[in-house]
């Protein structure tokens, strides 16, 4: 579809000329664009995106999050002497004040250009993993102190355990599809741990554990790495930021970033958790999180890898009882691959859990 970018633009706190406007990057859910406008002149880089409001459907709330947690961002890293530009995404707001646009072409926000920097794709090597724990810890560390009762909860019970676990139930019992009998040792394995699934809920509810900024997509690509040295700059794409326990952010890295296969491998012998790139990342992570993080916090960071593996295997067998409706398939049991994967990690997991909280006290 092609827009007006001169207007688009022109609705946004930014001087100069509009140069080009092309597409731009990897993503697959909203639309991105580099616009290239001209300012005393020198070409500069912006990032133009349309939002896609189908998915989310309240933009203005969705972009107070991001508008609340980039000033909280840029404050600290004012703080502590680093550049705001480049360490934090930054909102270019429109002129009526609002941190978007709208137009009859949809939602559009306007970043800052973060220069001189990539997102990786894939972990090359180790020390990718350790940067990404650096990053993702940072991040955690910067937003210790923001009250993250303020945000809107983009998607509703998203690490809920115990409605995922509801759910499973529901599709076991409806058995929609007909595949309850052909799958009873996959249910025996979740339904037997249900009470992994209220722990850190239930810690949350009382209080006991703070409740903290999650990015909830902690994986590679959402770091910005400098092109000369390497290292974490920032982390981006903060559309899914919610109000929950830095655990699920934690374990989510652990969760994909630990498996020695993919999440859709159907021979479960190639799929192992690698508990040396458990310990590069969680390194990485608490070195940045630093004093950022609660006594109760950091006797969860393992189980949270645990339980994050345990939940996503639930939603893929939810989905494969239910027939396929939600994740995208490309083969006959697909999701019945994918939910045996990370009961493989699950199981591994439970093997080693102390040592995985002995690597976690180690840092």
């Amino acid at each position: 579809m092609a827009y007006d970018f001169n207007e688009i633009v022109s609705g946004f706190k930014v001087d100069g000329k509009l140069l080009s406007c092309e597409r731009y990057g990897e993503g697959l859910i909203n639309e991105t664009y580099l616009a290239i406008i001209e300012q005393d002149g020198n070409p500069v880089n912006f990032i133009l995106q349309k939002i896609n409001n189908k998915l989310f459907k309240n933009v203005d709330k969705l972009m107070n999050n991001i508008r609340l947690v980039t000033e909280f961002n840029r404050k600290k890293i004012i703080e502590r002497g680093g550049n705001p530009d480049r360490e934090s995404l930054t909102l270019i707001y429109a002129k009526d004040g609002k941190p978007y646009i709208e137009n009859k072409d949809g939602f559009f926000r306007m970043y800052v250009f973060i220069t001189d920097a990539f997102a990786p794709e894939k972990i090359e090597k180790p020390e990718d993993f350790y940067f990404s724990g650096l990053a993702f810890g940072n991040f955690a560390k910067l937003l210790s102190e923001f009250d993250a009762t303020q945000l809107y909860e983009v998607l509703p019970n998203f690490h809920n355990t115990k409605i995922r676990y509801e759910n499973l139930v529901k599709a076991i019992d409806a058995d929609i599809v007909g595949r309850k009998k052909d799958v009873q040792a996959e249910i025996d394995f979740y339904l037997s741990r249900k009470d992994y699934c209220s722990k850190i809920v239930d810690l949350l509810e009382s209080g006991k554990m703070p409740t903290k900024v999650t990015h909830n997509d902690t994986k590679l690509n959402n770091i910005m790495l400098d092109n000369e040295t390497g290292k974490p700059i920032c982390v981006i794409d903060l559309d899914t930021i919610m109000p929950g326990s830095i655990c699920y952010d934690f374990g989510d890295s652990i969760r994909y970033g630990c498996n020695t296969g993919t999440e859709d491998e159907p021979d479960l012998s190639k799929v192992n958790f690698d508990i040396e790139l458990f310990e590069t990342y969680a390194k990485g992570y608490i070195e940045a999180l630093g004093d950022g993080v609660t006594e109760i916090e950091k006797q969860h960071l393992p189980f949270g890898a645990m339980l994050m593996t345990f939940e996503c295997g639930m939603r893929f067998l939810t989905d494969y009882l239910e027939g396929d409706t939600y994740f995208r398939t490309k083969r006959p049991n697909h999701n019945l691959d994918r939910t045996r994967t990370q009961m493989k990690m699950v199981s591994d997991m439970e093997k080693v859990m102390d040592k995985m909280n002995a690597i976690v006290n180690k840092y």
